[in-house]
């Protein structure tokens, strides 16, 4: 019961957010000790359950699965990123995955046993992002600025040959949705497994954890915002489509969007 976690987000010393993470058994006074431990080191705090990623990493493991099938499905790197920038982001998933370093998501998808075509083929190549100046982007010395890379193209339709995937042209607004609608649709499932507590937590850890912009106020509340139902169709044709029960809608998605009700409708 004295038991809980403090989950920083890198680098540190910058980022704000700090998910608290109760355990079965953590005690109400040891759960408000932390965030008190957390708002005295000038952080946000928010409070998260147990479970893989805890609520940001669960997502933003949906956003990179979203994304890697967009280049093979016809997107280049710089398309999705151009496309996230646009919204509101202060930098897309491919350059932030070179930056961070594509090793590192490498070496823990092979200790999971999951795969990720394009991105594999890109580490065993040596491209292990900013670090070694060739990524999904390439770098030139000294420099951070990303750019796009033939070689990168050739790497992915290479692979979409090998895997039978069609590409075709994708727009930004195909590109914004593909990548924004598994993660609210992951926030669903989060929200009703009560890793999450509130449609609000969500909101504060995409903000604060990982760039959200926030006039467009997180993840949850811009469902809301766009609506339900249409984001229900859209993820039900898209599992469909690729034929990946994983995409279907979460089932509170459905009842809510039945009901004609919002996330924000479950803070009350």
């Amino acid at each position: 019961e004295s038991v809980l976690g403090l989950h920083f987000f890198s680098p540190a010393n910058v980022m704000k957010l700090v998910e608290v993470v109760r355990g079965a058994k953590t005690a109400l006074p040891a759960l408000a000790s932390g965030m008190a431990l957390a708002r005295k080191l000038g952080k946000v705090p928010v409070p998260v359950g147990v479970g893989f990623g805890f609520v940001g990493n669960r997502m933003l493991e949906q956003r990179s699965r979203a994304a890697e099938r967009l280049l093979l499905d016809g997107a280049l790197p710089q398309e999705v990123d151009a496309a996230l920038v646009a919204f509101g982001f202060p930098m897309g998933p491919f350059a932030a995955s070179d930056l961070a370093g594509l090793d590192v998501s490498w070496r823990g998808r092979k200790a999971r046993g999951v795969t990720a075509p394009i991105a594999d083929a890109l580490c065993e190549a040596g491209r292990f992002g900013q670090k070694t100046r060739a990524g999904f982007f390439r770098y030139a010395p000294g420099e951070r600025t990303p750019l796009p890379d033939p070689e990168v193209e050739r790497i992915i339709t290479a692979t979409a040959e090998r895997l039978g995937v069609r590409r075709r042209k994708l727009t930004a607004e195909d590109i914004l949705a593909r990548i924004l609608d598994p993660m609210i649709n992951e926030g669903a499932r989060i929200l009703a497994e009560g890793i999450a507590l509130r449609p609000g937590d969500i909101d504060v850890i995409w903000i604060y954890g990982y760039g959200w912009p926030a006039h467009r106020g997180g993840p949850m509340f811009y469902a809301d915002q766009t609506g339900l139902p249409a984001l229900r169709d859209r993820l039900a044709a898209l599992a469909q489509a690729l034929d990946d029960p994983r995409l279907e809608p979460a089932p509170l998605l459905l009842r809510l969007a039945a009901e004609g009700r919002g996330f924000g409708d479950l803070s009350s």
